[in-house]
């Protein structure tokens, strides 16, 4: 399979996914662990592909996306942004409503 076809499917079958260095529970970069506490504080499960053990991905999804940087949050197959939009609206209340929607869906 094709990467982008593979991001693409990862992306349409999960509501909530997060393209991170690492993964939530061992993040590989400071950026990645606060987008990925910020989402699980929203307390409904998600998705994550670590960009380290995929390098294809880490390659082709900044092109995709149009987005240069890693952590990518998509919700409901869009670019949310990365970790310091994820965290403002984590902090504005904004991210847990739309996360909570995504997954009930």
């Amino acid at each position: 399979m094709e990467v982008l076809d593979t991001i693409k499917q990862q992306i349409g079958e999960n509501p909530v996914i997060l393209y991170m260095k690492g993964s939530p529970s061992a993040p590989q970069c400071g950026f990645s662990m606060r987008a990925s506490q910020a989402i699980m504080a929203c307390g409904q499960r998600f998705a994550f592909v670590d960009v380290l053990t995929n390098p294809d991905i880490r390659s082709e999804l900044p092109k995709f996306a149009n987005w240069p940087t890693f952590p990518q949050l998509w919700v409901k197959g869009e670019l949310i942004g990365g970790c310091d939009i994820i965290t403002e609206m984590h902090e504005k209340g904004e991210l847990k409503p739309l996360i909570d929607a995504a997954v009930q869906s």
